[in-house]
């Protein structure tokens, strides 16, 4: 596979500084942005939360762009908006200002989050697909550990530059990045829909294990792509090119009911992904930790460096994992987690509002639940709802469905992010996390009843999986073959019959 440490690289590049200007440094540069513009809590709120609704117009878009100029070339689009985004927040002099540059930023990783898990997906060989595309939740998660880090490096500067320079500094690796990125081969599968089937081969031939497996695949490509098997030239004609024509109708208006059972799926997983809380914790981990009892900001920003370690730990665990124990069990057993410890957290912080003194129990109970909440997420929903969305999808649908994902995930993570101060303050901070966990039980019965195993699938078998419940015993279709099974294979009881009813 000569090609799989470049997507790692790709994905390590791209995600890593994305979403360490969005999550880690913004969850420390808050407080001196707060301080030095002098901006109220919804304010800070809407700063922090409204890059995930931007994030709709370039996940849209990217989904769009992609399908038109190919998954590699979107991708370099997406870093040159980003480094403006950067440039703008670095240099703001005001809220406007930095707003704007927020919006731009936030185009930028909506490109980028839909076309790289796209890529990642698409060019990964099926054996190591969830390990492959799950760097990209590695990535993420090793850059908020750095701006969990970078915070407490910067503000030992003066309040007016340390956050500045928190928000600027990512516009430096784009440029890095939009170089690595032209030496990536395309998708195959991207190739294949546009007829260069020459491309597509050798594409496959460097990613996997030998010339007869790539034969395979490229077939079975083509068979998606609707594209006949006697065709075998270098390029061929397709008779209508996509750029994602008629997607949305397909999609929306009249699914089969496979592709209505996997867009339950992908809007479910990313709902109650973020729903859960995710981001109030990792955005607002320093408030937290004053609510539980730490009153210093270098405590509060050394505790939320402990939370990105313990992140960034688990995810790499996850890595591991996913193409061994498979992504439902790992989804049930992360979700499960997360209930418990935010049950618990909700519960220690309760405590810790409703005492006069300093229950240094309670903190430490408060900490470790903040810790085995991340590791619960880091383990499973994490990187499985970018894993399994990329991987559930039709070709023909897998670009514009991605992005139904993304803008569920991120409009579902910019309310959160926009309303937890607001929300705490009107139900206590322990309830918030109560309710949190509640959503999160829901979640888990959501999982359990919709979410079909597909580790070792390859992309092109997805849709056989949906749209049957085969793993809950509802496939009355395949109820009705295993008893013609039986009855056929039944040995003859000696009196003529060949075959015994059941």
């Amino acid at each position: 596979m000569v090609f799989s440490s470049h997507v790692l690289s790709l994905n390590y590049y791209y995600y890593f500084f994305a979403w360490l200007i969005d999550i880690g440094v913004m969850s420390g540069a808050m407080m001196f942005i707060k301080e030095d513009l002098k901006i109220s809590d919804v304010q800070v709120e809407i700063l922090v939360g409204v890059l995930n609704l931007y994030c709709l117009v370039g996940s849209f878009a990217g989904g769009r762009v992609s399908d038109w100029i190919g998954r590699r070339y979107t991708i370099v689009v997406a870093n040159a908006i980003f480094f403006a985004g950067s440039v703008l927040m670095g240099l703001s002099p005001n809220y406007a200002l930095l707003m704007f540059g927020r919006f731009v930023a936030g185009i930028a990783v909506g490109f980028g989050v839909v076309t790289g898990l796209l890529y990642s997906a698409e060019i990964s060989p099926a054996s190591s697909r969830g390990f492959l595309t799950s760097f990209t939740e590695v990535s993420i998660n090793f850059g908020i550990l750095l701006g969990y880090v970078s915070n407490y490096a910067f503000s030992k500067l003066p309040t007016n530059i340390g956050w500045r320079l928190m928000l600027g500094v990512g516009a430096i690796p784009t440029v890095f990045l939009a170089i690595v990125v032209l030496i990536m081969p395309e998708s195959p599968r991207w190739l294949v829909m546009q007829g260069r089937l020459g491309e597509a081969m050798r594409v496959l031939e460097k990613t996997l294990e030998d010339k007869e497996e790539a034969e395979l695949r490229l077939s079975d490509i083509k068979e998606a792509a609707g594209i006949p098997q006697d065709c075998t030239d270098d390029v061929v004609e397709v008779q209508k090119k996509t750029h994602g024509e008629g997607v949305w109708r397909e999609l929306l208006l009249h699914p089969t009911p496979a592709v209505r059972h996997v867009l339950i799926c992908i809007v479910g997983v990313h709902f109650f992904q973020q729903s859960s809380g995710i981001d109030a914790v990792v955005l607002y981990s320093p408030r937290i930790f004053e609510k539980a009892g730490i009153t210093s900001s270098s405590g509060k920003l050394l505790a939320t460096v402990a939370v990105g370690f313990v992140k960034t730990i688990f995810i790499l665990v996850a890595t591991f994992l996913l193409d061994r124990i498979g992504r439902r069990v790992l989804a049930l057993s992360s979700v499960g987690g997360m209930v418990v410890s935010l049950a618990t957290l909700g519960f220690s912080l309760t405590i810790i509002n409703h005492s006069e003194t300093k229950l240094t129990w309670a903190l430490g109970l408060c900490m470790a639940m903040v810790m085995a909440f991340v590791a619960s997420f880091s383990i499973g929903m994490g990187p499985i709802a970018g894993i399994y969305t990329s991987e559930i999808l039709p070709l023909r649908l897998r670009a514009q469905g991605m992005s139904i994902g993304v803008a569920i995930n991120r409009v579902t993570s910019g309310v959160i992010s926009m309303t937890f101060i607001s929300l705490y303050e009107a139900m206590t901070i322990g309830g918030a996390f109560f309710l949190f966990a509640g959503i999160a039980a829901v979640g888990w019965v959501f999982l359990y009843t919709c979410m079909p195993e597909t580790r070792g699938k390859t992309l092109e078998e997805m849709e056989w999986l949906f749209g049957r419940w085969k793993w809950l015993g509802l496939d009355k279709e395949d109820k009705k073959m295993k008893i013609k099974d039986v009855t056929l294979t039944e040995p003859s009881n000696g009196v003529g019959n060949t075959s015994t009813s059941i």
